[in-house]
């Protein structure tokens, strides 16, 4: 014990060292060229794409099977259409931006000019190891900071991997990566970095934002929690099912923004639950030994959820298994029919392939019931009725909402992607990553004239109650 916590010590006071050189470093170097970076963005592109082949193998073999085309869809394409968007915009952005100076304080101009913020730290889940590393770093650097990553435990290969990745191209002083177990995680957290993006559990991000706030650092946090589909009372059944299932089946449902249940009108549930079970059979006629069929992560994930569909049946709960099971952590697509809330899966975000399938009367009922809950990171609508579409969007409240499909809003770089509430807080992709990783410092500009000083003091001169006239009011 003692010899652990000697280990533990030391590898603290490593990481703060590292942390010191960075500072150090971004000090020389404070306000790096639109060359300079855009060369950053450019060999980390060229890496990842020479180095796919070994990431998607490290990706499975840390998940026990990950499909590659999963790998290659939710976490190469967008990682390197990410860079590319970036690339193509970043001396735009990097641009200073003209703004109006009132006339009761001219003559002068303004400006705001986007200034890197120093060391950022970014915290990357288990899930999408890859893709949650490299958007935040890819913000990140497109601002011109530098950058250390907290990469997780639980994907051991694909963290040594992208670490050695990244170390090929950028010293340890601009880009720095760091391993190790939850309490290495927390002291990461404790860090004074000029920023802090994190990505997991609403529970961690609460230790996360506490460690934090001892150093005043600002925080972007994405979190999750339980994210709604909504099908209308007019939708096509085989359209909504489709899709659906295509957002929870990715990834086995491993997947913040996957849907957590379903909310479905009374009258149109027994035919909701044929065509998801047409859809998902579709998709995966078997999973024992299906290459494109995620595993859970590890045992310990997988029991979680097994704990889930046992509490669920004890207290009453319909569970419809979708495939036959498998071996390998191959968990099977089910639905779950006549929850409740005293039910622990419908308590606690799933993460998983799991699906409660819930009845509404009215569309104002289903809004109801979702804001009676805290808010999610993602909302789904299905229908086709432009008037309800937008009754939704006005009467519910979500860190990203899509109509008549799941996922695909995270993979679009010109919108900002984050949650709301218990769902996270703070945006980045795109532009909003450059702008969170970036301070907007205002500049006032005078010259030689100074108008101002006939308002200086002793007050009471008619001059200056003649600018009380002309601008309060």
């Amino acid at each position: 014990m003692a010899k652990h916590l000697g280990s533990l010590e030391q590898t603290i006071a490593e990481l703060q060292q590292r942390f010191q050189a960075q500072r150090e470093a971004f000090m020389a170097n404070p306000m790096p060229s639109a060359d300079q970076r855009i060369a950053w963005l450019d060999s980390l592109k060229a890496r990842l794409l020479s180095d796919q082949d070994a990431l998607i193998r490290c990706i499975s073999d840390d998940f026990g099977n990950r499909s590659a085309d999963e790998t290659l869809l939710a976490e190469m394409l967008p990682a390197v259409q990410g860079i590319r968007y970036t690339r193509k915009r970043l001396r735009r952005w990097m641009k200073p931006s003209r703004r109006h100076v009132g006339l009761a304080f001219m003559p002068a101009s303004a400006r705001v000019i986007y200034q890197p913020l120093g060391v950022v730290g970014i915290i990357v889940p288990w899930n999408y190891p890859l893709f949650l590393a490299i958007a935040p770093l890819v913000g990140a650097l497109a601002a011109g900071n530098r950058v250390m990553l907290k990469l997780s435990e639980a994907t051991p290969r694909t963290s040594q991997r992208l670490k050695e990745l990244l170390a090929s191209i950028f010293p340890e002083d601009q880009v720095g990566v760091v391993l190790g177990e939850a309490e290495i995680g927390m002291a990461f957290a404790k860090l004074p970095f000029d920023h802090l993006l994190f990505t997991g559990a609403t529970s961690v991000g609460r230790h996360v934002m506490r460690a934090a706030a001892e150093n005043l650092t600002p925080v972007t946090l994405e979190l999750g929690g339980k994210s709604p589909a909504i099908v209308s009372a007019e939708a096509p059944l085989e359209h909504a099912a489709e899709r659906i299932a295509f957002g929870k089946t990715l990834n086995a449902g491993q997947t913040c923004v996957a849907p957590d249940y379903v909310l479905v009108p009374r009258q149109r549930i027994v035919a909701f639950v044929e065509a998801y079970r047409r859809a998902v059979q579709r998709f995966y006629p078997k999973i024992e030994g299906n290459a494109d069929y995620t595993s859970i992560i590890n045992t310990r994930q997988q029991q979680r959820l097994q704990g889930y569909l046992d509490d669920a049946r004890d207290k009453g709960a319909e569970v419809i298994a979708l495939t036959a099971e498998a071996a390998d952590r191959r968990m099977p697509q089910a639905l779950l029919l006549n929850v409740d809330d005293s039910m622990r899966v419908m308590q606690d975000e799933i993460f998983g392939p799991l699906l409660p399938v819930l009845p509404y009367d009215r569309l104002d009922d289903a809004l109801a019931y979702i804001a009676a809950r805290p808010r999610p990171l993602a909302l789904y609508y299905f229908g086709y009725d432009r008037r309800e579409q937008e009754h939704v969007l006005h009467h519910s409240h979500s860190g990203g909402v899509c109509l008549n499909d799941t996922l695909l809003h995270v993979a679009q770089d010109d919108m900002p992607f984050g949650g709301i509430g218990a769902s996270g807080m703070g945006h980045y992709h795109g532009h909003e990553g450059f702008l969170t990783f970036s301070k907007a410092k205002g500049v006032l500009v005078k010259q030689r004239l100074n108008l101002a000083r006939l308002i200086y003091p002793p007050y009471g001169k008619l001059l200056q109650k003649l600018v009380y006239k002309l601008f309060i009011r």
